[in-house]
């Protein structure tokens, strides 16, 4: 799931407000998938992945021979069970970096890995209604904003023209409303945010400065919100470049794996790539509860006017960090029982 930002900052169109940021997300998940497929399946003989396949094919020659030291020397010791449980090791990597130029066995299992966990993403976004859940509680928060940015031109001119601004900015606002209205019904915010806006466009004489900063916040505070914003987003599509570039560098966690240690780079590789998944679906299960928070708490109580910078700095920063301890924690874990599970299977053999 990739949740959406609205940039909703500039002076743009209704439907661009809350339409753009949605397709704006949507087209770079799609892009991100186009990626995947492309670098780890399609024509893999002659891109990156094919070079770094060739380069763990070569970093598996090479470890072969301390492979093999280490197997002669547990023939003369006498160590039969030792070796012969070591031999998957060769014919594993064989068979992982075996590349046809469709896609090897290695690339195929990690797009594997990667659809299922947006597979259990998607179940998160599915079950809970994330994302009209987690728009709606976005808009809250920045939906001052918003009105601000429609009624803040009239701010530097007075009299007869800062009247009819007030009526352009009043037919924009209008829409606004009803765009909220269409989106999630009618709710006890919309309504709180109409009244405060229609106390500065039927309000008389010129509105201060002060007014127009107690009723829609101050343009610092617009300009914190929306890094803010973009600050979670940028971490949403880190948090994809970041499984990307694991996937990338499986071939050569393969290549390495015959070298004759207790900790296989492969299960490091492993658990760093199902570490990134974690997190991701950390973030955004943190992102939907303080969302359902907010909606089901402050969006219907007319009796509350709440200050919801709050939620922008807690998706923006405090949120990727609680995601990245949790994902920490578990990627410890799964290393923890991919390491316990194959001393148990190498005991067996």
């Amino acid at each position: 799931m990739q949740l959406a930002t609205l940039p909703i900052f500039a002076q743009i169109g209704i439907d661009e407000i809350l339409g753009n940021g949605a397709t704006t997300a949507q087209s770079i998940a799609e892009g991100w998938d186009n990626q995947w497929l492309d670098l780890l399946q399609n024509n893999t003989s002659n891109n990156l992945y094919g070079a770094l396949t060739n380069l763990g094919v070569f970093f598996a020659v090479g470890t072969l021979l301390f492979f093999m030291l280490q197997f002669l020397k547990d023939l003369i010791y006498s160590e039969y069970a030792r070796p012969i449980s070591a031999l998957i090791w060769p014919f594993l990597v064989v068979i992982l970096l075996s590349n046809s130029g469709n896609g090897s066995i290695l690339s195929n299992l990690t797009l594997g890995v990667r659809n299922l966990i947006n597979a259990v993403n998607q179940q998160v976004v599915v079950t809970t209604n994330t994302d009209q859940i987690y728009q709606q509680a976005l808009n809250m928060s920045i939906a001052e904003e918003v009105a601000g940015s429609l009624l803040r031109p009239c701010q530097s001119i007075t009299g007869e023209q800062q009247n009819k601004c007030f009526v352009k900015a009043t037919e924009k606002a209008n829409e606004l409303w009803q765009e909220y209205r269409n989106l999630y019904g009618n709710k006890t915010w919309i309504d709180r945010l109409q009244n405060k806006v229609n106390q500065i466009t039927y309000s008389t004489g010129s509105v201060s400065e002060s007014a127009f900063n107690s009723l829609l916040g101050s343009t610092v505070q617009t300009s914190i919100k929306s890094f803010l914003v973009s600050l979670q987003y940028a971490f949403q599509n880190l948090i994809e470049a970041t499984m990307l570039l694991i996937a990338t560098l499986g071939p050569l966690a393969v290549g390495g794996s015959l070298l004759p240690v207790a900790g296989k780079p492969i299960f490091a590789w492993l658990t760093g790539f199902l570490s990134i998944g974690i997190a991701k679906i950390s973030f955004n299960i943190i992102a939907v509860l303080t969302a359902t928070v907010i909606v089901n708490g402050p969006g219907q109580n007319a009796n509350v006017d709440p200050d919801l910078t709050w939620f922008i700095i807690f998706l923006g920063v405090l949120a990727p960090i609680l995601s990245l301890l949790v994902a920490a924690a578990g990627g410890f874990a799964v290393f923890n029982a991919i390491s316990n599970t194959a001393s148990l299977v190498k005991d067996r053999i």
